[in-house]
């Protein structure tokens, strides 16, 4: 039988909460402040700790920075204030939900039904990553190159919580692919995902889309509609191109967010919203909220653990990966058995992709058809033949012992820095004094970048 730790110090609450608790199945002990709960968790470990933000002898989150807390134990935080930044860092450092006073009893239930398979979904998702990252797959992500295996570390860390995520990065990139990827990998995994790409739906009918509406709410609404909120209950809602919203309706989305329920449109009932949420977009967040495209703070409640999507032209070490692996697919739907010819290959690895993994996909499939049996140059868009292998479409820059770094035009001057300094580095083989006279700054401002690059 799981245990379960609630550390509150408000007696009528903890004494409430410990009857519920135990109606779950649940054995429980008790502790009004963070010396008592860590003496109870020396006693007996709990499978989950519900724990109180304001305690008397500190804050509730100060006891994650105990270690045997957070082993194989999952925090539940509650707080009597709908604070959207305590309930943020609570994510980040761990927390696998939270609760806001006074408790909703529906949704203590299905929290503490989920985070009893949290220790052995962690392990899963471990060993997924152990055995699939080596040969470049990981959910429904492909890539071998560093920046997918950063995207696959967060994706790890993020796909067992309850956090909201928030994908950015160009069209094409494969935003979709990593809200699936989270949901295949957490909680709600056996439920509903729905992808909805808010630019798609008319602004006139997004709100009877999100919340559904009741018959004769409005011309036209001739029975009862359930929205994608109602729809999605008990698993992830994906809402793509999340500035595309209208900002009246952010509004709404936000309360949703924050109180956990809804209304239909044309109804007076509330309804409860038991709905993971990630979001996307392929703006800078930051700018969208400077165009007032976004409200601020949603983008503060979607943000708690974000994600950027590298554009393909900075995981060219993908691209054959990819190529083959959309071949492979399209072979077996057309039962064919068609191959890349070497130059063909050379060509995708060559070409700036400014559509990126979409682009690429498109291309294969174009050049499946062209092909008799082999892909060869020939069979491959005026587009990628006529890109001439760097010089026009890429900068280069290169060091004075003649190594070449492709920087695409338009790269950010700070990434093309990093790029540069972390490329002499390696062929320094890793002599931060080398490195430091070949690039002609000096080793200190050297050290203070790799400071920063750590950071990022």
């Amino acid at each position: 039988m799981p245990h379960t730790l609630i550390v509150d110090d408000d007696i009528n609450s903890l004494s409430g909460l410990a009857e519920l608790v135990k109606r779950e199945g649940f054995t429980v002990s008790t502790a009004g402040s963070l010396k008592e709960a860590r003496q109870q968790m020396a006693m007996q470990r709990p499978e989950v700790v519900l724990l109180d933000i304001v305690l008397p002898d500190g804050n509730g989150m100060d006891l994650f920075q105990d270690f045997e807390s957070r082993n194989n134990t999952e925090i539940v935080m509650i707080t009597g204030h709908a604070s959207l930044e305590t309930s943020v860092e609570a994510l980040r450092l761990g927390a696998a939900d939270y609760l806001i006073k006074p408790i909703n009893v529906k949704q203590l239930k299905a929290i503490l039904s989920r985070v009893t398979r949290v220790p052995d979904l962690k392990a899963e998702i471990n060993k997924l990553r152990g055995e699939l990252r080596n040969i470049g797959r990981f959910g429904r992500l492909l890539g071998v190159s560093p920046a997918m295996q950063k995207i696959y570390d967060q994706v790890a860390r993020v796909a067992p919580t309850a956090a909201t995520v928030l994908i950015t990065g160009e069209s094409g990139t494969g935003k979709e692919l990593v809200a699936q990827t989270v949901h295949e990998l957490s909680r709600r995994k056996k439920q509903p995902f729905l992808a909805v790409n808010c630019s798609a739906i008319s602004p006139q009918l997004i709100e009877s889309e999100m919340f559904g509406h009741e018959q004769g709410s409005f011309t036209g609404a001739t029975r009862r509609h359930k929205g994608y909120f109602e729809r999605a209950h008990g698993g992830t809602l994906f809402l793509d191109e999340i500035t595309e919203m209208p900002i009246e309706l952010q509004g709404k989305l936000l309360r949703v967010l924050e109180t956990g329920t809804f209304m239909r449109v044309g109804a007076d009932e509330q309804l409860e919203s038991d709905v993971r949420l990630i979001a996307a977009t392929n703006r800078n967040p930051e700018q969208a909220v400077a165009e007032e495209k976004l409200r601020e703070d949603l983008l503060y409640r979607l943000q708690v653990f974000p994600i950027h999507m590298p554009p393909l032209r900075e995981r060219l070490q993908d691209i054959e990966l990819l190529a083959k692996h959309f071949l492979e697919e399209m072979n077996e739907a057309e039962s064919t058995a068609k191959t890349f010819a070497p130059e063909a290959l050379e060509r995708l690895r060559d070409y700036h992709w400014p559509g990126n993994v979409r682009e690429l996909r498109n291309v294969v499939h174009r050049a499946l058809i062209m092909a008799d049996e082999i892909i060869d140059g020939d069979c491959l868009p005026n587009e990628l033949l006529n890109a001439p292998a760097a010089h026009q479409s890429l900068g280069i820059i290169k060091t004075s012992a003649g190594t070449s770094l492709s920087i695409s035009v338009g790269t950010k001057i700070a990434d093309a820095e990093k790029r540069l300094i972390l490329a002499t580095l390696e062929h320094c083989k890793n002599s931060k004094e080398k490195t430091a006279e070949m690039l002609g700054i000096s080793l200190k401002t050297l050290y203070n970048r790799l400071r920063e690059f750590e950071a990022q």
